[in-house]
């Protein structure tokens, strides 16, 4: 969408959740919504950051240059979803892409195509991956599929682990980046031995690339190579380009042609998609030629973040990975989540200015740790390490000092 400096991770996704919760839960939310969007210095802009009426404004700006506004609108998934389409398959240098209303629909569909074509329904993915935390079992529930760990570090499964699992399975998930372990990645060569030992077992190879679009700089490679790589792709339109939402499962011209029919088995098959679509390729057109620029600078703010809390002796911290892998990165201090959100919010109401948003317990439930996800964005290529250094003093001094 036009000039909305938008970048998005999954907190869009938390904060929704979080408003079906209770009445001091909502005015909660509505005050971090407010502060962040009233912030004038920020190091990326969610879509909470603008009203209904600014996205409904930039979506009608963007329709102008990226279609022709005067063309019917799509009917079932043609004009201009058709578009959006080829488009994908042509940056990622597929046979075809098809569009779906979500990456969970997708990927379900991708992995149960490839579970009957390989008569083997075992999934190996890591435990950490996005269907095992985000989707509620819906792999096995909806799909009847079974998933393996071939690890549990907090990284992707090395070519050993891969070619010495002890059962088999029909397709190797790869998550790229793996966004709960802190949005990393393995080299270019440790991927390439990952899937050559999946295919040793004569299993295919799925990336989840809901991120997929910044990996490319931390791979050195170009999107069609690092798609080539796979059997199938997904990728999404509301992650890293700021699109309103929706998905494409890219691969060959047969599996996609399989996956429409399951598509519409699952709901997918929607009337008119016109907005994602538009928004979709207005981000393609916008984004994409930035997230290099993006992935650079968090390696400076990571690098300043991590000088900034040696020098303020804040105690224990970690900024991960450091470098950052892509234009994403964790941040961790030894406080309670709620606490250090506080620190968040007030900074933004007193000085205008976010450095970090929501904090969360980690999944294990770590007592007294808390982590945040950091993105840097359009809006963050203004910030110096100075500036860095400075709001992160600040952010400290609303922190309540342990005895």
């Amino acid at each position: 969408m036009a000039d909305t400096n938008t970048q998005v991770t999954d907190e869009a996704a938390d904060e929704a959740a979080e408003g079906a919760a209770d009445g001091a839960d909502e005015a909660q939310r509505l005050r971090r919504l407010t502060a962040w969007r009233q912030a004038g210095r920020s190091l990326s802009r969610l879509p909470q950051d603008l009203t209904l009426g600014e996205q409904l404004a930039a979506l009608t700006a963007d329709a102008a240059t990226v279609t022709d506004t005067g063309r019917p609108a799509d009917i079932y998934g043609d004009g201009v979803v058709t578009e959006l389409e080829e488009r994908v398959a042509g940056l990622l240098g597929t046979e075809a892409a098809a569009f779906f209303p979500s990456g969970t629909m997708a990927q379900q569909v991708a992995l149960r195509c490839w579970a009957a074509r390989t008569g083997n329904h075992a999934v190996a993915l890591h435990p950490l991956a996005h269907p095992e935390m985000h989707e509620g079992g819906a792999l096995g529930a909806v799909s009847g599929l079974r998933t393996v760990h071939p690890t549990t570090a907090p990284r992707l499964p090395t070519a050993e682990e891969v070619r010495d699992f002890p059962e088999p399975f029909g397709t190797l998930m790869l998550e790229l980046p793996l966004r709960d372990a802190g949005f990393v990645l393995p080299t270019w060569e440790e991927l390439e031995a990952v899937v050559a030992a999946a295919r040793d077992r004569e299993a295919v190879v799925h990336f989840d690339g809901a991120r997929l679009w910044e990996c490319a700089t931390h791979f050195g490679r170009g999107l069609p190579e690092i798609a080539a790589l796979a059997d199938s792709v997904y990728v999404s339109f509301y992650k890293s380009v700021g699109g309103i939402s929706g998905a494409a499962l890219a691969g060959s011209a047969s599996l996609v042609e399989e996956a429409r029919t399951w598509r519409h088995r699952y709901g997918g098959q929607l009337f008119q998609q016109f907005p994602a679509a538009v928004a979709a390729l207005a981000g393609l057109d916008r984004e994409l030629p930035n997230l290099p620029a993006y992935a650079a600078h968090a390696k400076l703010v990571a690098g300043a973040l991590a000088e900034g809390f040696a020098k303020a002796d804040a105690g224990w911290s970690r900024v991960h990975p450091e470098p950052p892998h892509t234009h994403q990165f964790q941040v961790w201090l030894p406080y309670e989540a709620d606490v250090l959100t506080e620190a968040s919010v007030r900074q933004a109401e007193e000085t205008g200015v976010v450095l970090f948003r929501r904090w969360f317990t980690p999944g294990a439930g770590a007592p007294g740790v808390a982590f945040t996800e950091v993105t840097v964005g359009e809006a963050g290529l203004e910030w110096t390490a100075e500036d860095v250094h400075r709001a992160l003093a600040d952010f400290l001094d609303r922190v309540p000092r342990k005895g």
